[in-house]
């Protein structure tokens, strides 16, 4: 009996021992970068273990402004210490007589110090070059001046830009066949996203020393420095952001409380964005929470009679626009009298500057009886409803989009809704089922300034490789489609022109800014309510200067009291400080 017990003991233990042993070739030879259902890299964790490191630049690709400069982050020169100075007798004078640190902070700093940093981190002390090298010089194991990345507290164009996250299981599901780390970050909305592939880290750069168990320095004090060694990355993605327009813009739209809304800048020359501002802000704690991570100037929203400029391009190019007919402007569309905006009888002309909802409920009845699909096609002639930022073919990625999280435009939303005389009216002034983006109300504009020609909206110029050596080129790009003739183009500009020098016209404000506007006014029921009171989008739409167009501007502020506004104001102080910045640049 007592045989047969041992030997069963002795069978289990040699299957333990198999077991056991099996396991640790699964750990140690097998699945050494990719344990368990979590992928865990058991190599890198197991160096984690015994090193400290600092990182000076996580690898990830840079978004510049048209001028180079960075926006997400910034490169400050800075003083660098490692903790185990506290155990090591160090010229500590000599480095706070060139730094201009005092003494008893650097010990300070030091002697508090579990891992490697940067003096004065989260706002580290900015050395000169000068500093640097004098710092470098003196040779001290553990002390060092050299440039390093940080994320800027305060992003431009937070939005547009959009946001970085970890995430493993979908960074496998979008890049099964690259051997990532867990912890890369991914792009998850705004230009991170559309370009998060050519963004993606070849590996960090960073100071590393080993240490025992107790923190103390494993092999002496050398500090090794580690970095991918590639000439070409990371990128730099240059964006056509205006810097210092983008924070001017910002701090307008704040200044006029648009808590909900924005504006979109536009350089009609080479059809890009100079600013694009999205309200509410971005909650940098939980950006999830809320609805800051979206982009409003890229979501379609009620447009109200901005969209009659749609109706008047279709009506000078089927010959409605006759300058002896006359709409009786004292009744609304449905035939009632219009007892807040009695305007007579107006002309076309007339008509357009006052935003006249009979005029134009009456003129898309009359287009839509000629062809149902007449102001659909009118407004994609216009860039309205479609998409309007650049995309096309770029390496192996098919249709890139640049602005992925774009929506598109639309008219009606049911096929019958074409039919129905009083849809189509309500159609005519922006109401019921139309849609369009900020962005695209805005390539409007800028098509009509340009005689009718429609082009891709660009937001990124070029990705360049680190060595300043151009990667990816976007070139200035036509949109698909009819367009629109000069001749009719003309026509629209004097219209647009006119809305200003109306002394009744709806954008008559403006008339005596440095630059010469041409636009439309748009104020839209949204069928919300705040107190049994209606909430209207609030907008202005156009160009300028009105004989050379240089700039296109949308400003829109979305779900408020009719009794407010903050739009006009805005849009004029936008067309300020462009003048302002032109004028100093000419000077």
């Amino acid at each position: 009996m007592w045989r047969k017990r041992a030997l069963g003991w002795l069978f289990i233990c040699i299957t333990g021992l198999l077991l056991l042993l099996i396991r640790l070739m699964q750990i140690q030879l097998i699945e050494t970068e990719t344990f368990s259902k979590h992928n865990v890299n058991l190599l890198e964790e197991s160096v984690k273990q015994r090193t400290q490191e600092l990182v000076i630049d996580n690898g990830r690709g840079n978004f510049l402004d048209r001028n180079g400069d960075m926006l997400t982050h910034k490169k400050v020169s800075v003083l660098v210490l490692f903790p185990f100075l506290k155990k090591t007798d160090w010229e500590i004078e000599k480095v706070s007589d060139i730094s201009g640190i005092p003494v008893h902070m650097l010990q300070t700093a030091v002697e508090a110090a579990k891992k490697p940093f940067s003096f004065g981190d989260p706002e580290p002390r900015e050395l000169t070059a000068s500093q640097m090298e004098r710092i470098n010089d003196l040779k001290i194991p553990g002390v060092f001046a050299l440039e390093k990345k940080f994320e800027r507290s305060d992003v431009p164009a937070e939005q547009f830009l959009g946001l970085t996250g970890e995430n493993p299981q979908e960074l496998k599901k979008r890049y099964p066949n690259k051997e990532l780390s867990e912890k890369t970050l991914l792009g998850v909305s705004g230009l991170e996203e559309s370009f998060d592939e050519f963004l993606l880290p070849e590996g960090k750069s960073k100071l590393v020393y080993h240490v025992d168990g107790g923190g103390a320095p494993l092999f002496g004090i050398n500090v090794k420095y580690v970095d991918p060694a590639n000439p070409f990355y990371p990128v730099n993605v240059r964006t056509t952001i205006d810097k210092s327009l983008q924070q001017k813009a910002e701090d307008l739209v704040d200044q006029y409380q648009i808590k909900k809304g924005g504006l979109v800048l536009l350089d009609i020359e080479d059809n890009s964005v100079l600013a694009m501002v999205s309200r509410p802000m971005m909650n940098k704690k939980d950006p999830y929470s809320g609805a800051g991570i979206t982009n409003r100037m890229l979501k379609q929203q009620i447009i109200g009679s901005v969209f009659k400029t749609v109706v008047a391009t279709a009506a000078i190019d089927h010959n409605l626009d006759d300058p002896a007919r006359f709409f009786d402007c004292s009744k609304k569309i449905n035939g009632k009298p219009e007892l807040t905006y009695d305007y007579g009888m107006l002309d076309f002309t007339n008509s357009f500057a006052r935003s006249c909802n009979r005029t134009f409920g009456e003129l898309a009845r009359e287009l839509q009886t000629t062809d149902s699909h007449m102001l659909e096609d009118y407004a994609a002639k216009l860039s309205l409803t479609g998409i309007n930022g650049w995309q096309g073919d770029v390496y192996h990625t098919s249709n890139f989009k640049q602005l992925a999280d774009e929506d598109k435009g639309r008219v009606f939303l049911f096929d019958e809704d074409r039919k129905d005389a009083n849809f189509v009216a309500m159609s005519g002034i922006g109401q019921n089922e139309v849609r369009a983006t900020p962005l695209a109300v805005a390539n409007m504009m800028a098509t009509i300034s340009r005689g009718g020609k429609k082009e891709m909206v660009r937001a990124v110029s070029k990705i360049e490789y680190k060595n300043g050596t151009t990667m990816v080129d976007f070139p200035e790009q036509s949109l698909k489609g009819e367009t629109i003739s000069p001749y009719t183009a003309m026509k629209l500009q004097k219209l647009l022109r006119e809305v200003v020098l109306n002394p009744n016209g709806t954008g008559r404000w403006f008339k005596n800014l440095p630059y010469e506007v041409a636009g439309k006014s748009g104020t839209a029921e949204t069928g919300k309510y705040e107190d049994g009171k209606q909430l209207h989008n609030k907008w202005f739409a156009g160009y300028f200067p009105y004989q050379h167009p240089k700039y296109a501007l949308v400003a829109v502020n979305l779900d408020v009291l009719g009794s407010e506004g903050g739009v006009n104001l805005l849009f004029a102080e936008m067309v300020k400080m462009l003048y302002e910045n032109d004028h100093g640049k000419e000077q």
